[in-house]
């Protein structure tokens, strides 16, 4: 029987294509997608803030709870955050609103991120077309 899968928001490195499958995560369907009501922060690694002015584009994919398991051991372990899930709304280009899973660090230690990790996220940012505004607050993280 094979496992069942869940929507989870990407909204950081892990949007990357070429990350999840360095990681052998491989999301049967994903679509671009928004968040209203945070805002995104790139420090040593990407999270969100809540907030009442902003939105953060994103991609929602449908993964196992395995494949989780293995993306967020590997933000732990790896790469220091430790990442909780929060259930969000989130909306598609096509309008359509879908419940995902939205993972959060709750702290994360200061300090700017290293460029290849900023263009981790804004890679895929170009290649999904998100909008040009998004694309430049992405950019204004970089070292």
């Amino acid at each position: 029987m094979a496992e069942s899968r869940v929507w989870v928001f990407f909204y950081g490195s892990y949007m990357n294509p070429d990350v999840l499958k360095a990681l052998n995560v491989r999301p049967e369907r994903w679509e671009v997608a928004k968040l209203d009501g945070f805002d995104i922060v790139i420090q040593r690694l990407a999270n969100l803030e809540r907030s009442d002015r902003h939105c953060v584009y994103g991609i929602v994919a449908a993964v196992t709870h395995t494949e989780l398991d293995v993306l967020y051991a590997h933000a732990k372990g790896v790469l220091g955050g430790m990442y909780l899930p929060e259930a969000v709304l989130v909306e598609t280009l096509s309008g359509s609103c879908k419940p995902a899973l939205c993972y959060l660090a709750l702290s994360l230690e200061p300090g700017p991120p290293e460029n290849d990790y900023v263009e981790r996220i804004l890679k895929p940012a170009r290649e999904y077309n998100f909008p040009e505004w998004y694309i430049e607050r992405l950019e204004s993280f970089r070292p």
